[in-house]
């Protein structure tokens, strides 16, 4: 590994090979889409400026996990804990809901699953890395201090040893076994007071027949902006979210009540299969009565447990969430289609 007389090529390629794990890797740290692919870019650019030091005491891939975890540490001193609407304000009834937008950096973020989820063999390792990019896992990861957080995603995600990581944190083992109970303990608190990170987890890999079923009536419920039907596929408990607003409705007439009052423009929406957050997901276009097509404006993540749709998060910052799943900005009327979304993976 520690040949320092490959060329430039062979370097960009060895480094390139670990670009989709240390994405996963930043993202599950910092929260954020694009910071995380900033985290990325900055641990390439230093691996490059620092190849020639490089000495292949280690694998090439611990190295880079090293970089990339004083990155995010770096950019995590701000303190910044980015959350769900759920996490910050208590459940709204839909008689005072009130849009109200707080600043980007507040928010816990999608991402596509194919951005931070590299191909494995194993369907046990696929699924283990499919739920921890989860919207509830992912918010209850934010709530660990920096150090615990990556522990926790070095040991149980990712499967390292102990002394692996005692090794990349420059700490000793028993400090990262304390760290690792600590983590552990504090989730399973916000599982207990029901904060925590169940929520949604029951979507099998791959979805069951069922499940797809439930999605197919999804669609035709939502396209028709059929009430009564989208109310049969809602737990009793379902929450939905939209990021930048604080709001969140619980509960199936709280939520289709919003659709048909504050939410009507959605009528008549187009939705498009994506893959995000190891989750069903939708783009959902609506009608744009100046283009006579379909405008932008929701990708959609839905969380599945019994039977039935449990959580319903819109994230509307369409001009950043569309071009990162290489989705279109437009789409026409005669829209006899299924949008082909590259999963993000255009552009990289």
């Amino acid at each position: 590994m520690g040949d320092s007389t490959a060329t430039a090529t062979d370097l960009d390629v060895k480094l390139e090979q670990h670009r989709v794990e240390l994405t996963g890797y930043c993202y599950r740290m910092l929260g954020s889409s694009f910071e995380a692919e900033d985290a990325v870019q900055d641990t390439m650019v230093r691996a490059w400026r620092s190849y020639e030091k490089f000495e292949g005491r280690s694998s090439l891939r611990s190295w880079l996990y090293r970089i990339a975890t004083n990155v995010c540490l770096d950019m995590l001193t701000a303190g910044n804990k980015r959350a769900r609407p759920m996490d910050l304000t208590e459940s709204t009834p839909l008689a005072r809901a009130a849009l109200s937008p707080r600043p980007d950096n507040t928010w816990l973020e999608p991402m596509p699953d194919a951005r931070v989820l590299p191909t494995v063999e194993d369907p046990a390792e696929a699924a283990v890395a499919k739920e921890s990019v989860r919207l509830a896992f992912m918010a209850a990861l934010q709530q660990l201090p920096a150090k615990q957080r990556a522990v926790l995603i070095l040991r149980e995600v990712l499967a390292w040893k102990a002394s692996e990581v005692a090794e990349l944190l420059e700490t000793s083992v028993a400090s990262v076994n304390s760290a690792l109970q600590r983590a552990r303990a504090t989730l399973a608190e916000r599982d207990r007071d029901g904060s925590g990170s169940g929520a949604g987890a029951a979507v099998s890999d791959p979805l069951s027949e069922e499940q797809q079923k439930l999605l197919e009536r999804y669609v035709a419920a939502f396209e028709g902006y059929d009430m009564t039907a989208l109310t049969a596929l809602l737990h009793e408990d379902a929450v939905m979210t939209m990021p930048p607003f604080d709001l969140w409705l619980t509960g199936p007439q709280d939520i289709t009540g919003f659709m048909t009052t504050l939410g009507a423009a959605c009528a008549g929406s187009h939705l498009v299969p994506v893959a995000v957050n190891g989750l069903p997901g939708f783009a959902q276009y609506k009608p744009d009565e100046e283009t006579g097509g379909y405008t932008p404006w929701a990708v959609q993540v839905l969380e599945i447990s019994e039977g039935r749709i449990t959580g319903f998060h819109c994230f509307l910052d369409t001009k950043r969430w569309f071009p990162l799943f290489g989705l279109p900005l437009s789409l026409p009327l005669d829209l006899d289609v299924e949008a082909e979304a590259d999963q993000g993976q255009q552009g990289e």
